[in-house]
Formats: structure tokens, sequence, C-alpha cells
């Protein structure tokens, strides 16, 4: 049996005993069950009421982690997959619940991100120093917040005041020639508060493709050289309280940079990834507030080759809500109407540039003793596509003080890109959106030691867009059935913090004439993670264990990529109150794997890092 195998075994068993044994040996310990969450139902709500699964990652424990970028963060978290495309600023798809990798609704502070044209979020341009928490809800959610969230939605939220005035900075160097600084300050002074934070990183990177030259040229680009990346980013953050009713904030968010990689059409790219939202928000009681949202986003890239301009893809998203929320019969009431426009600027001519898409949607949220409920219905009218609409019902019963039985319904779909629709010599301007359909059942515990959550799911796809072969372009032609199961536990062992999670997956191509049901590409169909980390004194002691199962990189299931396991470790040292020194090895047995064909991953690396935060 190979040290894959073995690896990802124990990690499971680790994670189903610790769910069951960590009673009899913990102490009492707080859970983080109390933090706030608001895009499992865009209201606010304590994560202990939440229907949703949904996992949420604070500041602590980013700091705790250590994570050289959000796809060290991301990795591992329950029902994700991720495929890199060759290392640090490389393109990265998540595939969340076995999804498509644009299945996925990315927001950064209430702001919709993602291309138009390519689908999918750059969310390796985000870089974690700028972030202060992260919410994962994993599920349809069409019917809150329409297109895209298929398979989930995952909300970054940017780094935010923790008292009258907290200024933090940073200084790293590692492998690869990588150089990190970062800082920021934030604070509150009477009604007002602010946030300013910036950040740079550079590597010298890896080779990030392994290909060799092959007679049907498959893989025709070889380049033995380090790819490089570079990103600078800005936060600028504000808000005020005029009166008791009424109160404001403005957020930008802005990275800039610039990654190399080997191609033949293009070997070097210039992106932008820029967010900018206002919210407005009036209360005239504690039962009734309406809010009043506008942003925009941008998602930039300038192309070269060989020092020559090689073309350019820019995307910007206009969007506009406003939601009420009202308080009645001992539930919540929401409705509200979401505006978006998305428009496509490039030097590639398409058929059409732009889109209108006008979006209402209620809710009810009610809790009936140890019964609780929330349903929604959303209709999106889309200038290209016409109407659609979508609903969800999540159910829950108290069990008793720990327990708590899951149990929820919803349809999503998705509208096609701009790419898929009309690039030239390859759109088809008649494709319809996927649509899909999800059951779930839960069951999740609270204790004293912590939390743990186990979820079955099923999902089908329809209308699934692929590439047929006879028309040489793509089209709704196939369907898929995801089936999965998600573990989560967390808590703290005799002074150890730890977290755990294990997901299995069978995510099949079901269309008709389909192969056997291939599996869906780039899914890994087993994963599970451990975070151990404990605190000694001055000293920090920690580590994380991944192991992920085979997947194929292409729907006829010829190109296997192998499973494999890693292992991190992370050291800190606190200076004196405001100091601290942190030290993280990643990869530490220098595996070689792949989550993309031909396109390499680090090897052993390492990142010192010297942090600056005085204590509150």
């Amino acid at each position: 049996m190979s040290l894959r195998v073995v690896f990802f075994r124990q990690s499971v068993l680790a994670a189903a005993l610790l769910s069951f044994l960590a009673p009899a040996f913990a102490a009492a310990a707080a859970t983080d069950l109390d933090q706030m969450v608001v895009t499992a139902s865009r209201t606010e709500q304590a994560q202990q009421h939440i229907l949703a699964a949904v996992t949420v990652i604070d500041r602590a424990e980013i700091d705790r982690l250590q994570p050289h970028s959000l796809i060290d963060l991301l990795r591992g978290t329950p029902g994700m997959s991720l495929a890199n495309n060759g290392g640090p600023g490389k393109s990265t798809s998540m595939f969340l619940r076995g999804t498509e990798s644009d299945h996925v609704l990315v927001l950064v502070d209430g702001v919709r991100i993602g291309s138009a044209t390519a689908g999918g979020a750059a969310i390796q341009d985000i870089p974690v120093d700028q972030i202060e928490r992260i919410e994962i809800v994993r599920g349809p959610f069409s019917s809150l917040y329409g297109s895209e969230a298929l398979g989930g939605v995952i909300q970054i939220f940017t780094r935010r005041p923790e008292g009258a005035f907290s200024p933090h900075a940073s200084l790293g160097v590692g492998s690869d020639g990588e150089q990190r600084v970062s800082a920021g300050m934030a604070g509150r002074s009477g009604q007002g508060w602010y946030s300013i934070n910036a950040a740079h990183e550079h590597t010298d990177g890896i080779n990030v493709s392994r290909c060799k030259p092959l007679a049907n040229g498959d893989c025709p680009v070889i380049a033995p050289d380090r790819d490089g990346y570079r990103n600078n980013s800005l936060t600028l953050q504000g808000g005020y309280r005029f009166n008791e009713a009424w109160d404001g904030e403005m957020r930008l968010f802005r990275a800039a940079g610039r990654n190399e990689y080997d191609g033949t059409v293009n070997d070097v790219a210039r992106t932008v990834q820029q967010v900018a939202g206002a919210r407005l928000r009036y209360a005239p009681t504690e039962k009734v507030s309406i809010t009043a949202n506008l942003g925009r986003s941008a998602d930039l890239s300038d192309n070269y080759l060989k020092g020559v301009r090689a073309g350019n893809f820019d995307t910007r998203r206009d969007l506009g809500s406003l939601q009420a929320d009202v308080g009645m019969w001992g539930g919540l009431f929401s409705a509200g109407y979401d505006w978006q426009r998305d428009r496509v600027g490039s030097d590639t001519a398409y058929a059409a540039d732009h889109r209108i898409n006008h979006g209402v949607f209620g809710q009810w949220q009610q809790s009936f003793g140890t019964q609780s409920l929330q349903a929604s219905v959303r209709r999106d009218a889309n200038a290209q596509f016409g109407g659609k609409t979508t609903g969800s019902a999540l159910w829950g019963w108290e069990m008793n003080d720990t327990l708590r039985l899951t149990a929820s319904y919803g349809t999503a779909y998705k509208t096609p890109t701009f790419n898929e629709l009309y690039f030239p010599g390859y759109g088809n301007p008649d494709l319809g959106p996927e649509t899909s359909r999800s059951a779930e059942l839960g069951l999740r515990g609270s204790h004293g030691w912590g939390q743990w959550s186990l979820n079955g799911f099923d999902t089908r796809i329809d209308h699934l867009i692929a590439y047929n072969a006879a028309s040489m372009a793509p089209a709704n032609i196939d369907r898929a059935r995801v089936r999965g199961v998600e573990l989560a536990t967390g808590g703290t062992l005799a002074d150890w913090i730890w977290r755990t999670s294990a997901t299995w997956l069978d995510p099949r191509d079901v269309a008709p004439g389909s192969k056997n049901g291939n599996v869906l590409p780039r899914r890994a169909r087993r994963s599970g993670r451990i975070d151990l980390d404990r605190q000694l004194g001055d000293f920090s002691i920690g580590g994380s264990l991944y192991g992920a199962g085979e997947r194929y990189d292409d729907l006829a299931n010829r190109n296997r990529l192998g499973g494999y396991a890693l292992g991190d470790l992370r050291i800190g040292y606190a200076i004196d109150p405001a100091w601290n020194l942190c030290l993280s090895l990643n990869n530490l047995f220098d595996r070689h794997y792949e989550t993309a064909r031909y396109y390499n991953q680090p090897g052993r690396n390492y990142l010192l890092t010297l942090n600056y935060r005085p204590a509150r």
C-alpha cells in the first residue's frame, strides 16, 4: 500500500475519531460559533444558527496557519478542489462540491468579482495579507445571488479596525527569491472608522511547465526557466454613523500584478483586480432596515509575447442593490432588487460586448421552537437569456442542546461567458444557461470542546456547457451528477487547537452516450486536511497535513493525475508583545505533484516573516 493511500486513510480516520473521542479528553474550550455570518442569508446571523453548510476563516486563524497564499488557505476546506497552473500567482480554478470552476460566486466586501470573458475569479491575485475573514457557504444559492452560485458562495472581507488604533506591519523573505512587505493601520474615532492596508509580494517563481515537445503537438511549449510573479495591492475603507438610524461606508481594493509563464501566444500578463463599493443603511428600528449598495469590479489583463504587446481582455461589472429586512411575526422577511451590467473591452472583436441583468428576490427566516426554516425565491431577467426563476428551502431541527439536524433543497443556474458565446472561431451565441438542482442532509454538534459537522449532498446539473466536436463549438450537451459527503471538526484538545476536514466526492458525467459515467476533470474524489497548533509560552508550533486522491485532467479520463500528500510545519516566537518571528515550511517532504497536467508545483519551500502588531 502506497504512502499516499496510507496518509489519506489515516487522515480520514483521525478526523472521524477526533469528532467522537475528543469530549472524553478535552478540557472546556470556547468555540467560534458566536461569530456573525452574512453570506448564507444576506443578513447577519450567528454561525450556530445558520442552516447552510458554512466554513468561516478569521484573521486569528490566518495568522496561526501562516499560509503563503489564499490558495494555501483554501486548500483542504470541505468540498474544495483546486487546480493551479504552476505555482504562486498562476491561474487557479476552484471546484466547490464537484461543480465547474465558474460555478462558484466570489464576493469581495459584498461586490461580485470575476471575468465575464473567461469565467471565474482570479483568486490567486488576492493577497492573504489583505484578508480579515472568509465565509465559504456551500450549496446552491442562486435564489439569493443569481447566476454562478451552483456550488456555493465565497465572500472575502478585507481587513478592518479592531480598536481605537491598530497598526500592523510585516516583512518576509523566502524560497525562490520571495519577498513580502505589508503595512497598514485602522481605527475608530467617534462615530467613524477607517482602514488602510498596502502589500507587496514578489517571487522569482518556479519553472511553470514540465512540457516536452511531442509529435502530436499535445505539449508544444518548452521553456526551462523561472516564471516570476509580482503583486502590489492597496485597500482603503471608511465608514461613519450619522445618527441612530443612518450609517454608511465606502471601500476600494486594487491589486496590480505581473505574471510570467510559458506560452507561444503570450508569455507575460499584466493584470489588475479592482473592487469599489459603497453602502448606505437606514435602520429606524431594530426590526426594520433598508440597505442600498453600489459597486464596480474590474478584471483587466494586458498580454505580451517576448516584450511585444499581444492583446488585452478587460471586463468591468457595475452593480447596484436595494434590500429591505423587516422583522415580523417572530421571523425575518427580506426583499431585494439587484442590478448588474457586464462590459467587455478587448482588441478581440466580440459580436456583443455588454449585457444587463435585473433580479428580484424574497426570503423568509423563522424559528418555531426547536424548528428553523429559511426559504427564498428569486426571478432574474437577463437581456440575453430572458427570465429565470430559482428557489431554495433550508430546514433545521434542534434535536437537543448539542445536536442539530438540517435538510435543504435548491435550484441554481449559470449564464454562459462571453468567450463561450462570442469568441471568434469558437463561441456559440445559441447557448443557454446551465441549471442545477441539489438536495442535502446534515448533522452537526456543538460541545464544550468544539464542534463537528457531517453533510451529504446530491447535485444534478443539466445543460452543462461542453465542447461539441461535431459543431466545433461549445454546446449545452452535457449533464453531470455530483454526490458527496463532507466531514469537518474543530476544537481544543490538551491545549492543542485542531481542525480537521475530509471530503468524499463522486463527480460524474452522465450525459447520454457518456462512457461509463466518466469522472469530471480536475476534481479530487477524496481529500482531507488536519491542522494542529499550540502555544508554548513565547513559542508557537503547528503543522498541517493535506492529502488528495487521484484525479483526471480530461473528461475522457485518459490523463490521470496521481494522488499526493503534503506536510507543512510552522514555528513562531514572540520577541515581545508587539513583535513576533514566524517560520513556515511548506511541502516539507518535497513531494512532486500536479493539480493540472504539465504544470509543476513548488517543492519544499520556506517563508520567514517578522510581524509587528501591538497587543490590544
